[in-house]
């Protein structure tokens, strides 16, 4: 069986995590989403926002951490590797914003190619803001569709996984693969 590296990407608070949570309780290798790791360390530091303060920073510590993530999927002894979020979400994050960024963000795309990508729809009803997550709703959604844009440009096949409960999503994303 050849390594099936897959993403499952959606704006804030669509249920990734939890995703993941329930995965590697059934035995599956999964790496989680890294931005909330390094928003805590630079709150540490007193940076309360480090996504909002300095952008690109934050950016280009995101992109590093999902390259190495990559790179670490790669290495695992399991065929299947679920990683929560992937390299386009921060290309994504930085056109949501209107900010710049430079050429090796769009080559990182490029030269890293996830074999599934799952998405995640915006869902009103279980969103949760918290210190990590700035975003309210409304800009979730926003972001949502930077995703996909951003996905779609780079040729991936967007898989949408229903709104439904934690099982079945996870019976559904089991079933695509």
């Amino acid at each position: 069986m050849q390594k099936e590296i897959i993403v499952l990407l959606g704006g804030p608070g669509t249920g990734k995590s939890t995703l993941i949570n329930e995965l590697v309780a059934r035995g599956f290798c999964c790496y989680p989403e890294i931005s909330r790791q390094v928003t805590m360390k630079a709150q540490e530091q007193g940076i309360e926002q480090l996504f909002l303060e300095q952008p690109l920073l934050f950016s280009e510590m995101l992109l590093e951490g999902r390259i190495e993530q990559y790179k670490n999927a790669l290495e695992e002894p399991d065929n299947v590797v679920f990683i929560d979020r992937g390299i386009p979400d921060v290309v994504a994050y930085m056109d949501y914003i209107g900010d710049e960024y430079p050429e090796h963000f769009t080559k990182a795309c490029e030269d890293f190619k996830y074999s599934k990508t799952f998405i995640l729809p915006p869902w009103e009803e279980i969103y949760q803001s918290d210190s990590e997550r700035y975003e309210n709703f409304d800009q979730a959604v926003k972001i949502q569709d930077h995703l996909i844009e951003t996905y779609k440009k780079y040729g991936y096949e967007l898989i949408e996984v229903p709104k439904d409960t934690v099982e079945n999503r996870i019976l559904y994303i089991l079933d695509k693969i």
